[in-house]
Order: C-alpha cells, then structure tokens, then sequence
C-alpha cells in the first residue's frame, strides 16, 4: 500500500484542496473556470509539447498499446447504444451519454498520477491516450451529436465544423507540434525548454485543483438508473477490457500496459458536461456522473494503484 500513499492520496488530496477552496469561497466564483483555462491553454499544452518533442516514432510505435486503449473505449462506449437501442432517445443525448461511459479524465488527472506512480516514462503512452481521447473519442461524438443536430444538411458542412473544433484543440495542437519539432532531430533551445519545464510543472497541482473546484460546484440530478450505468461503464467496463486487450492479446512493455490500464479506469472528465451545455441538454446526469466517478475512483484507483505496486512496476 505504499505507493498508496505515496502517489494516489497526494492526487485526491489535490482535489480535496481545491474543493474545500471552492466551498470557503477563497478563490472567488470565477476561478474554476480561469484556472481551467490557465491548465487547458497554458500549462497543460507546455506540458504535453515538451513531453512529445523529446520522443522518436520508434518509442509510440506500439499498435497494441492503440488498440488496447481504444478498445477499452469501444466497449464502454457500445454501453450507451446498446442500453438505448430501439428506444426514441435522440441522438445527441445518446452520444453524450455515450461519452461520459468512455471519457477519462487523462489530461488533468491521468497524467499528473502517471508521473507520480510511473515516472518520465510514462509520458509517452499518457500522452498518445491524451490524444485518443481529446481527438478520436471527442471527434466520434461531436461528429454525431452534429450528424443529429444537421439532419439533411451536406455531410461536408458538418465534416468542416468537427475538423474546425478539433484543430482549435491546444491538447491536440501542442503535442502534435512537439513531435514535428521532434522529427526536426534538432534540441529545444535550452531558454524554450527552460521556459517549457516551468510552465509545464505548474499543469498537474493546477488541473487537480481545478478538478475540485469543478465538483463543488456540480448540481445533483438525473435519472439514478443512467447515472450507475454510466459510473459502472467508466470504472469497471472500460478498464477490464483495456487490460485484457493490453495484457491477454497485445504485446508491449509493461509500463505502456499499465499505463493503458491506469489511464482507463480514471473517473469521468468534464467533456461530457461541456457538450451537454453546449448543445443545451439537460447537464445535470453528466455533471453527477463525474462528482460520482471521481469519488468512487477513490477506491478504484487506490486499489489499481496497489496492485500495480504489487507487480513492481516503476
């Protein structure tokens, strides 16, 4: 239980912290929203070009840790369409349901953790999952939550508008770049990376905190029956059949494995909730899924934690 200690209850500590500074008011009602833009456009986007800017396409060329991932991601989203089958629940909502069953909170929680439990070397397999779920997953169900809300409009247009959310992406964009400049075979200058590693440092307490100052201020609601489903895809469904495809079919080294596995079992992130009001759907199941999520992986994710100490892997 000591990487317990030691690497998750740092993490939900973090989280703690910011709810309690959301709960005593100490940061004023606007914070939650500039310190997740801080993270998204600043820290985070530093963070995750220094990361691929010092990475070959020898060190991501792992189809299994692909697959594996993805197919975590399949299977929790398949959850949402096959509970809805041949009912008139619209399109939209069904892919945001959807959405939240398969859309981990990699970026603001998965990564600060992989650095603790795996080190630098899991920045890589972090990152690629970063990108699975900031551009394949999101892209997927933006394109049909479009496809829905554009019933006979030319696909082209709907095609254009998805491309356009995508590439405004700075968790898409700056990774993306790095690994140009990467292919440039040229170092950072010492002032750029200098300059990288301050601002990228700052990306993991603040995306924690921001976490908590999100959840203390979601709003209880939705149907208790979605909600359990929803939870139960994200925490349960999604991990085990990473880690089937990662450690039963698959082959690859064992910090990508358990990354992969790791990563897949973290609680919902708030794209789900950003959708949802976006489209103006009722937000209230995604953003209760995501306070419960998060409060259940608690356990989960200490668990996991342990087990993967259990198997020495650092």
């Amino acid at each position: 239980m000591h990487a317990v200690a030691t690497a998750a209850l740092p993490v939900f500590a973090l989280i703690l912290v910011g709810w309690l500074a959301a709960r005593k008011r100490l940061l004023g009602p606007t914070a939650s929203d500039v310190l997740n833009r801080y993270v998204v456009y600043l820290s985070l986007p530093a963070l995750l070009f220094r990361a691929m800017s010092q990475v070959t396409w020898d060190q991501l060329a792992h189809a299994g840790y692909l697959l594996s991932f993805l197919g975590g991601i399949a299977a929790a989203f398949a959850v949402a369409l096959v509970a809805h089958r041949g009912k008139a629940t619209p399109l939209t909502d069904v892919s945001i349901e959807a959405l939240s069953n398969s859309y981990a909170n990699v970026g603001f929680m998965g990564i600060p953790l992989c650095l603790v439990i795996f080190g630098p070397q899991s920045l890589a397999p972090a990152v690629v999952a970063t990108l699975m779920t900031a551009c394949v997953l999101f892209g997927v169900s933006i394109a049909l939550i479009e496809a829905d809300q554009r019933q006979g409009q030319h696909f082209a247009t709907t095609a254009a508008k998805v491309g356009g959310a995508l590439i405004r992406n700075p968790l898409l964009i700056s990774p993306v770049l790095g690994f140009a400049w990467a292919a440039t075979g040229a170092p950072l200058p010492e002032s750029i990376d200098r300059f990288l590693v301050l601002l990228g440092n700052s990306a993991s307490p603040c995306a924690l905190i921001a976490i908590g100052l999100f959840l203390a201020q979601t709003e209880a609601g939705g149907d208790g029956v979605v909600v359990a489903r929803v939870v139960a895809a994200k925490l349960l469904v999604q991990p085990a059949i990473t880690a089937l495809l990662a450690f039963g079919v698959f082959s690859m080294p064992p910090v990508w494995a358990w990354t992969a596995v790791l990563l897949s079992a973290l609680p919902i992130g708030t794209g789900p909730f950003i959708l949802a009001q976006l489209y103006g759907r009722d937000a209230r199941v995604a953003s209760r899924t995501i306070l419960l999520s998060t409060l259940a992986s608690v356990i989960t994710i200490s668990a996991l934690v342990a087990w993967i100490e259990g198997h020495g892997v650092r």
